[in-house]
């Protein structure tokens, strides 16, 4: 189950703080920011950032092996060091010293990845009880799940209107009484890179199904660019239009101790989750901007990573005429707050989905469009994408949450493993470069070919082709060399092709090393 504290949401907020502020030591003692915690991975051959609370001018000393850092606590009680590069390896055990001492024990120093998005990144390996979590073979999946040295510190559902500095969660290592709950594209990511360098893995899994990408990105960063000016306001109409009596909290607080006493039962019964009320407060609905940013980003800035794996996008098909532009803001929102420079950002395109396949010649609007801004995401320097146009649910492919996140990790990997890691291999599918137009066909130019291009399981499939009349129809199409020829008998003085232009169309081109292609089209008509 998806941790939250549904109490500590919304408008019951100004009730905890009080409480909050009466319950807290009138003198602070040193602390450590959430993630620092027994079982930690640390970046490995990077400065580490460490920090935390104190007294103001306390004098806080870490230690870990053989180094030791010190720093002063300022006037807001907040310190931090940096930790010099340490080799992959462990255990080690780390203290944080000052008026008192803080030991975190088995600490290992690896490679660490931010793993965040929407219900597809948020998807556990089991289904436990949640019904649309688990994956394909997922009871051997769980059974061989013994990598201790995979470690994942996964946030708590905390939206928040103000920034936050702590967020609740723990680190585990994946062993098969855990890994159940665990992101399963995260971790099949992670199994690979495991394998392949056997170096410790950490993975901090901030993700929340249905959330929107503007909810993952700073304040700060969305008011910057005017055309996200509609989203701003339309969440600040929705907060002043707000205005719950005291019998409207008290009937919400009323249903929260009821879905509590009714999930827990469901839970002992081994029954699916229970949906939690509804929060009718804008402050915690994870498609309003930044609220997310707020309490599960911002608390985890700027602990020391590789770089970050996403999968999002269904839920801005609404918006999404600016989705391209928002994530690119969120790469550099997140890259600016870490300060590491720009650091890898890996994503997954999306999924074919649609009960049947499309039919209907290059008809595609919402999810398509989505994934066209995805596919000129790649313009962003050091980022690189896992193409899933052929990964629907075979058994289902009207699930929104395909089941074979085993294939989604390993793209992910791959792509970490040519783009990060220096690993000479083909990690992408065919990308379209260009078009020339050659009397009654089109040769379509790529620049990526990912090692050659073929037709998975026969002819080319998933083509279209229209005239200056704009009207696509079927096409055919076959290979040459490093291009591809597009025709229709129906289009004398053809302009424009377009492949994959549907929710979920039927298409075969694939690198040969494997990898399909991503759907894109000529033409912006």
């Amino acid at each position: 189950m998806k941790k939250f504290n549904i109490e500590g949401l919304g408008q019951f907020s100004i009730v905890f703080a009080f409480i909050f502020c009466f319950s807290e030591p009138l003198f602070a003692v040193v602390s450590m920011a959430s993630p620092f915690q027994d079982h930690m991975v640390l970046q490995r051959e990077s400065m580490m950032p460490v920090w935390g609370k104190a007294n103001p001018g306390e004098s806080v000393t870490v230690s870990i092996g053989a180094q030791e850092q010190s720093a002063i606590a300022g006037k807001d009680g907040k310190w931090m060091v940096r930790l010099s590069p340490i080799k992959a390896g462990g255990p080690y055990r780390m203290t944080a010293k000052g008026e008192n001492t803080i030991v975190l024990n088995d600490v290992y120093i690896g490679e660490v990845w931010l793993c965040s998005g929407q219900s597809n990144m948020d998807m556990t390996v089991a289904r436990e009880d949640r019904y649309w979590c688990g994956v394909f073979n997922e009871k051997d999946e769980v059974a061989n799940a013994n990598y201790p040295e995979i470690r994942v510190y996964d946030t708590a559902f905390t939206p928040s209107d103000d920034l936050q500095d702590k967020v609740e969660g723990k680190w585990e290592p994946v062993l098969p009484s855990t890994v159940g709950h665990f992101s399963a594209a995260a971790y099949f990511f992670a199994r690979e890179l495991y394998q392949k360098y056997k170096v410790p893995i950490g993975l901090i899994t901030t993700a929340y199904g249905a959330s929107t990408a503007e909810a993952w990105i700073s304040k700060p960063s969305l008011e910057s660019h005017a055309n996200f000016k509609f989203l701003l306001d339309n969440y600040l109409k929705k907060k002043s239009e707000y205005l719950p009596s005291l019998q409207d909290l008290l009937t919400y607080q009323a249903e929260v101790d009821k879905w509590k006493t009714d999930a827990a039962k469901a839970k002992t019964e081994g029954k699916d989750e229970l949906r939690a009320p509804k929060n009718k407060d804008p402050r915690v609905d994870q498609h309003n901007p930044s609220v997310l940013f707020n309490g599960m980003v911002a608390p985890l800035v700027p602990y020391a990573i590789r770089g970050a794996i996403w999968y999002q996008g269904e839920s801005n098909q609404n918006s999404q005429q600016v989705y391209r532009e928002l994530m690119e803001t969120l790469i550099a929102d997140w890259r600016s707050v870490w300060g590491q420079g720009e650091f890898p950002f890996l994503y997954v395109q999306l999924a074919n989905y649609a009960k049947t396949f499309d039919t209907e010649a290059a008809a595609g609007k919402g999810l398509t469009l989505v994934r066209e801004a995805q596919l000129q995401n790649l313009s962003v320097h050091n980022t690189a994408m896992a193409v899933a146009i052929d990964n629907a649910d075979p058994l289902d492919m009207g699930n929104i949450h395909p089941k074979n996140k085993q294939e989604i990790g390993r793209r992910l990997a791959l792509a970490a493993f040519g783009k990060v890691y220096g690993e000479n291999i083909g990690y992408t599918g065919p990308l379209y470069s260009h078009y020339l137009i050659e009397g009654d066909k089109i040769r379509l130019c790529f620049g990526e070919t990912g090692n050659g291009m073929l037709a998975k399981d026969g002819i080319l499939s998933g083509f279209a082709i229209a005239g200056a009349d704009k009207n696509f129809v079927s096409a055919d199409a076959r290979i040459d060399g490093n291009t591809i020829l597009v025709s229709s008998p129906a289009v004398v003085n053809p302009q424009a092709v377009r492949y994959g232009w549907n929710a979920n169309p039927k298409v075969n081109l694939y690198s040969k090393t494997g990898l399909p292609a991503s759907p894109f089209r000529t033409d912006f008509w």
